[in-house]
């Protein structure tokens, strides 16, 4: 299918890195309003350069575009394209205001077009397998979530060096002044919410706690780098959400049920390992250790943490295997493979890819037009909540969306998976 992108910045190099994996994905073309950043990808990728937006949604033969321009021009690159009749693609989050988004939804139903949005980790290999060994009965009925997106102290890793295989800087002014949660909550928002379906209320706090994060800023810029969410879902079940580039990197996905839990490392790497634990007296007895809690190896032997299970695959696993990208050095092969094993390792073209076959199909999106509102509405209340805190109920809520689609090799049933360790049975008694 063919897609044409707009915004060159350094998120278009991250899209770029499994190119390779999504050959059903055609780049007529890209454009951006600073032109020496779409020439250095033209000079890098070989994509062609449009003379201007209006000439990119002017071509007859795009069918989708891909909107990565910063958040503020979200809603009216988005808007343009919908109006050109071009479905749309928009970068995360979709706008700035629940109306905003409300106007452009209901301008794609007005014109038949489609409108998704980024993040999409809720199609990864990780995230499908905590759903179902949830959908297994393997942790009994799902009732909290803790999440963490703590993306270490902004102030100390030198973000203004970092640059892209294409010469981008990694934007630390925007982020800073958008901030992390609007950056970064929705990447564990669309699982959870996935998971449990609507939130009904929400209680959030949200705070600038470092000053003087970039030379050339105000001390602070009143935007917050630090927020806590409380969510309570119409299922009955609750999460904690914690939003921060204050404390050091801590990306992990925990699921408590009422007979175990389900937890993997990190949103950001697509086949981030899962462990599952289904609680024993024998188990949470062990937790009382100082000796286990400090090793976490010999505490697996006491069933606590659980065991690794073998993760669902799906349709595009291999994106995040290998090297995907277009051109590379054998440095950067080398990099980029400590970067996946290590790191993290991100798809960023599967919701794309996901919409295009959705297209091709005619199957409705699983991301749900009210989904992505909710999802948008809820990082809205928590960036705004400031530090007095708020308590308020959402105004949007959408119908669950069930399992997700396109898993492969999912016949295993995680529930078989939880027999008690020898250690753990002898605690158990």
């Amino acid at each position: 299918m063919n897609i044409a992108i707009v915004g060159c910045g350094f998120v278009f190099d991250i899209y770029m890195r499994t190119i390779s994996a999504h050959p059903e994905l055609k780049i007529r073309g890209v454009y951006d309003l600073k032109t020496d950043r779409s020439a250095k990808v033209s000079a890098y990728y070989g994509f062609d350069v449009y003379p201007s937006y209006e000439a990119l949604l002017a071509d007859p033969e795009v069918t989708i575009v891909v909107n990565l321009t910063n958040i503020g021009s979200h809603f009216e690159v988005t808007r343009q394209a919908l109006e050109a009749g071009k479905h749309v693609y928009s970068e995360k989050p979709l706008t700035k205001s629940v109306d905003e988004s409300r106007i452009l939804f209901e301008l794609a139903e007005q014109r038949g077009l489609r409108l998704y949005a980024a993040p999409c980790n809720i199609f990864s290999d990780s995230v499908r397998t905590i759903f179902k060994a949830v959908e297994d009965g393997a942790i009994g009925r799902p009732l909290l979530v803790y999440a963490e997106l703590d993306d270490n102290p902004i102030h100390l890793m030198e973000f203004e060096k970092v640059r892209s295989p294409t010469g981008a800087p990694w934007p630390l002014e925007e982020e800073i002044h958008e901030g992390c949660t609007y950056e970064h909550l929705g990447y564990h928002l669309v699982w959870i919410c996935g998971l449990l379906g609507p939130a009904v209320s929400v209680t959030a706090f949200s705070s600038e706690l470092i000053e003087n994060k970039m030379d050339g800023l105000p001390p602070r810029v009143g935007t917050p780098d630090f927020s806590v969410a409380c969510l309570q879902f119409a299922n009955g079940a609750s999460a904690r959400i914690t939003c921060s580039v204050v404390a050091p990197r801590d990306h992990r996905m925990r699921v408590i049920g009422d007979a175990g839990e389900v937890i993997a490392d990190s949103y950001r790497q697509y086949r981030s390992p899962v462990f599952l634990e289904r609680y024993s007296k024998g188990s949470l007895s062990a937790r009382k250790f100082q000796t286990l809690r400090a090793h976490p190896t010999l505490a697996r032997l006491f069933g606590i943490g659980g065991r690794r299970q073998t993760l669902v695959r799906n349709w595009k696993s291999e994106a995040v295997e290998k090297d995907q990208q277009m051109r590379s050095s054998f440095r950067q092969r080398m990099i980029e493979w400590v970067r996946r094993r290590e790191v993290y390792a991100q798809d960023k073209l599967i919701g794309i890819a996901e919409m295009a076959r959705d297209l091709d199909s005619g199957k409705q999106p699983y991301a749900s037009p009210e989904f992505i509102m909710h999802v948008n509405e809820l990082t809205l209340l928590v960036q705004g909540a400031g530090p007095e805190g708020t308590a308020v109920r959402p105004t949007t809520s959408f119908t669950p969306l069930g399992p997700i689609p396109g898993s492969e090799s999912a016949v295993k049933n995680y529930r078989s998976e939880t027999r008690p360790r020898l250690f753990e049975r002898l605690l158990t008694g």
